[in-house]
Parts: C-alpha cells; sequence; structure tokens
C-alpha cells in the first residue's frame, strides 16, 4: 500500500498499459481518476471499485486543451487534489514516411506529444500550490532510444516526451514536483495485436533475452514504483523496460 492518499490522473487508461496502471495504483491505495477518449473507462472504474478503492471516469481528448483542463478539475472536484499524473494515453498506427500524410503527422504528434503538454500544464497550478507532485510519463524504446521503420510521427513524438521529461524536471523540481518517463519495449495489448499477425509475435518474443513479450502489470509495477517515495531521489529519468531488446 504505497500510495495510501494518494489520487492519480491515468490517461488512455480504458485498456491496455493505462488499464494496467489505474488497477495497480488502486491496489497500492491510490485514489484513481481514469482517463481516456473511449467509453470503457466506466468498465475499469468498476472494477476499482469492486475493490474497494475509490476511481472516477472522465472522458477526455488529451490532445484538447479545454478538457485536460476540465479533467484536472473534476479531479479537484471529487479528491480535493492531485498527487500523481501518468501521461499514458498514445496512439501508433503503422505508416511509411514516404505515404504520410500531414494530418496523420498532427494526430500523433496531437495525442502522444501536445497531449503530454496539456495534461501536465491542467495538473501544475494545484501541484505547485502542494508543494508537491509526481508526473510519470509513458515514452518508448521508440524515438527514445532507437529507430523504427513506418513509425516516423510515433518516434518523434516519443522522442519530444523524453526531452519534455527531463526539461520539465528540471524546471518544476524548485516545486518539489518529479518528472520522470518509462521507455516500454514490445507489451502485448489490444493495440500491438491489432493487425498483428500472432506467429510473428511469438517469433519476436524470442528473439528477446527474456524470451517474452512484456505485459501491461511491468510497466504498472514500475509506475508504481516512481509514483511513490521508494524513487524520491530521482527525478528526469528514463527507465527502460523492454525485454533486453535495446541492449542486443
Amino acid at each position: 500500500m504505497k500510495l495510501v492518499g494518494k489520487v492519480a490522473i491515468v490517461t488512455g487508461a480504458a485498456q491496455g498499459i493505462g488499464r494496467g496502471i489505474a488497477l495497480a495504483m488502486s491496489k497500492e491505495g491510490a485514489m484513481v481518476v481514469v482517463g481516456d477518449v473511449i467509453d470503457k473507462t466506466a468498465d475499469v472504474v468498476r472494477e476499482i471499485e469492486s475493490s474497494g478503492s475509490e476511481a472516477l471516469a472522465v472522458k477526455a481528448n488529451v490532445a484538447n486543451g479545454k478538457e485536460t483542463e476540465e479533467m484536472a478539475r473534476a479531479a479537484i472536484r471529487k479528491f480535493g487534489k492531485i498527487d500523481i499524473l501518468v501521461n499514458n494515453a498514445g496512439i501508433y498506427p503503422y505508416r511509411p514516411l514516404i505515404d504520410m500524410r500531414e494530418d496523420e503527422w498532427d494526430r500523433v504528434i496531437g495525442i502522444n506529444l501536445k497531449g503530454v503538454f496539456n495534461c501536465t500544464k491542467a495538473v501544475l497550478p494545484k501541484m505547485v500550490e502542494q508543494k508537491s507532485g509526481n508526473i510519470i510519463n509513458i515514452c518508448s524504446i521508440a524515438g527514445a532510444v532507437v529507430g523504427f521503420s513506418n513509425l516516423v510521427h510515433y518516434s518523434a513524438s516519443k522522442g519530444g516526451v523524453l526531452g519534455f521529461t527531463r526539461a520539465a524536471a528540471l524546471e518544476l523540481a524548485q516545486y518539489g514536483i518529479r518528472v520522470n518517463a518509462i521507455a516500454p519495449g514490445g507489451i502485448e495489448t489490444p493495440g500491438t495485436k491489432v493487425g498483428a499477425d500472432e506467429e510473428a509475435l511469438k517469433q519476436f518474443a524470442q528473439t528477446l533475452p527474456l524470451k517474452r513479450m512484456g505485459q501491461p502489470v511491468d510497466i504498472a509495477n514500475l509506475v508504481v514504483f516512481l509514483a511513490s517515495d521508494d524513487s524520491s531521489y530521482i527525478t528526469g529519468q528514463l527507465l527502460i523496460a523492454d525485454g533486453g531488446f535495446t541492449i542486443q
């Protein structure tokens, strides 16, 4: 119960990694605002409440500053404060650079990078007032560590998230706010299975030193660590969880 009494906002929390993060934080005692653009947020809230924890579903598009501000206000109305923000919302549509349209580029950058800016700006007034806060950005090995074909827009957005993390950590330390990032590798989620061949995923897993795909809980456990006092001396850092992909 490392997060008892803490209030956390998790974006993109209706499924996949975000859902895993929301559930893990609630199990550690946090009150969780489950944010997403899809309607499955209510299902996650019910799952959290059935285990005896508190949660709030908020529909918000992170690319829209007004909606992220309302998400922050809803959290404060319900719980009175905001201790933790997990910027998890993101999309990764595959598209060769030569075929990429401007609107496709703008959509990925808008959600993956501008969304981090919008959500962070929305929670900062309360965190600065509290003189404490914890922001955790879900980055990626794509862009932040290595490059991937057909994901130029995604890689650019995630490289930007890492730069944002480091610069924001420097600026916000004076207010007692820590900012860190996590770079997942191949994580088995509904998104990774869309259009993917199951046998190809198994073969990819066998190329990894740990011989398995990551699970949402692998990232959720890292989030809990960064959100807790166990990591109180860590800020501006990138933690990589990729089964050893980038050390080969």
